[in-house]
């Protein structure tokens, strides 16, 4: 087992907290977004990351609320963690005030000894939407556009799209399908693994299909949303959303390892991790039980690998999840992001203030707002996203009260056991560095749920 430990001076296991690409129970960081029991909870006012310190008024810093890392019971956990998941591979990248950690778990290929590191790439699947949401938000900024305008403005076809806002694209409300859920695209996958999709091929699948609700009636956590905001992106900049990336946010950020491949790419730069996963895309995409029995017998004895899904042309995923990046690049991005360095100081506001429960029978749990999500417990606020896709979980986020940054890549989607693997180790180092610990403190109502 290789496993280590980094540091510059500087237990127990819960369901996910959300999903990235995908809906439901599992979703491809997906789909983000079911509430963890485990991590819902009383909320608190959230912090006002604007001015990048931590400050909560300007001048005076709240008192933190984090323990004294112990590096030894860190190491101790991600190692215990992911060997009961069963993950090839995980990376845990730690920033507090007490310094730097990065605790890494097994290896980037199977069979070879290559421990991952902060500078390992990784498909950040929905993570993306944190990046193609800011790019919203600076066409707002600049006046390009209103948040309050109909998707029918932009993007031509669109079922409701002139009852659809683009806030409501970037809050998950728009009440279209999700086009990831659709068992042909899953299964074309399977067939034709190396094959690029255009956003018109996705968005068909999605639009042949009627919506599940009127616009803002709900929450849903969706794909479609995210490439329809994608378009609208390329459309005012007039040029591919890879390009606007790089120049707007990627070059600006000295954020080197991170880029939106061509359509065609499958390739990731190396040193990169492999991912992987058990049975089919579909596993990931569309199931909420990805697993049957006798695949999860077979690989607990032993006698079932995880399959390479490295090569998967994710072209399918693109603005909603298409985006190559390491920790240190994400570390990088989600401080900068949260406490103000992307947006000016009235649409930072704006971007604060889109936060709606994801569950209106629990307005003090987990909120989703404009390609961001807010957990409050206790005194404690994070703002995060999450990721998964076919071979890959992950999760980043920032307390900028405590000034705290964590980033978690799997190089496993989901468990045996259908969790995400991030997930867990997200909510397991938070129970490890917070005097109050998510893990302990009552969700609303008095009760655990997700």
């Amino acid at each position: 087992m290789l496993t280590r430990i980094v540091a510059e001076p500087g237990v127990k296991t819960a369901a996910g907290v959300e999903r990235g690409l995908k809906p439901g129970a599992l979703v491809l960081a997906a789909l983000l977004i079911a509430v963890c029991a485990a991590v819902s909870s009383a909320a608190a006012p959230a912090p006002s990351p604007a001015n990048g310190d931590g400050l909560n008024d300007g001048s005076t810093k709240a008192p933190s609320t984090l323990k004294k890392i112990d590096r030894a019971a860190l190491q101790a956990m991600v190692d215990k963690t992911a060997t009961e998941l069963m993950a090839p591979g995980a990376l845990v990248l730690l920033r507090t005030p007490e310094g730097d950690f990065t605790v890494s778990y097994g290896t980037t290929e199977l069979g070879a000894a290559s421990p991952p590191t902060a500078d390992t790439h990784f498909r950040i699947a929905s993570n993306t939407k944190t990046i193609t949401a800011a790019l919203i938000m600076l066409l707002a900024e600049e006046g390009k556009l209103r948040l309050d305008d109909p998707v029918s403005k932009y993007v031509p076809g669109v079922p409701n799209g002139d009852k659809i806002t683009i806030a409501e694209l970037l809050e998950m409300r728009s009440g279209l399908y999700n086009y990831t859920a659709a068992p042909e695209l899953s299964e074309s996958m399977d067939r034709d693994p190396a094959r690029a999709r255009t956003p018109a091929e996705l968005l068909a699948i999605a639009f042949k299909r009627p919506p599940g609700f009127q616009p803002g009636a709900e929450y849903e956590y969706n794909n479609t949303n995210y490439a329809l905001l994608g378009l609208i992106v390329e459309k005012l900049n007039g040029k591919p959303l890879a390009e606007v990336m790089k120049e707007r946010l990627f070059e600006p950020l000295g954020m080197k390892q991170t880029y939106l491949p061509e359509s065609a790419d499958t390739a990731i730069p190396e040193p990169y991790t492999h991912g992987y996963g058990y049975g089919s895309v579909a596993a990931v995409l569309t199931d909420d039980a990805p697993y049957p029995p006798d695949i999860v017998a077979a690989a607990r004895a032993g006698t079932l690998k995880p399959k390479d899904f490295t090569g998967l042309n994710h072209s399918f995923a693109w603005a909603a999840g298409g985006v190559i990046s390491t920790a240190n690049d994400m570390a990088t991005w989600i401080e900068a992001l949260v406490s103000g360095k992307v947006l000016d100081a009235e649409y930072q506001r704006k971007w604060l203030g889109g936060f709606k429960p994801q569950d209106p029978d629990k307005p003090d749990g987990q909120q989703y707002g404009y390609g961001i999500v807010r957990l409050s417990w206790g005194p404690n606020t994070i703002y995060f996203h999450g990721g998964e896709t076919v071979g890959y979980n992950s999760k980043i986020s920032y307390d900028p009260a405590n000034r705290t940054t964590l980033v978690i890549w799997t190089s496993l989607a989901v468990s045996l056991d259908g969790q995400q693997p991030a997930n867990t180790l997200m909510v397991n180092v938070l129970d490890q560095i917070y005097e109050l610990s998510p893990l302990a403190a009552p969700a609303p109502g008095g009760k655990n749920g997700r």
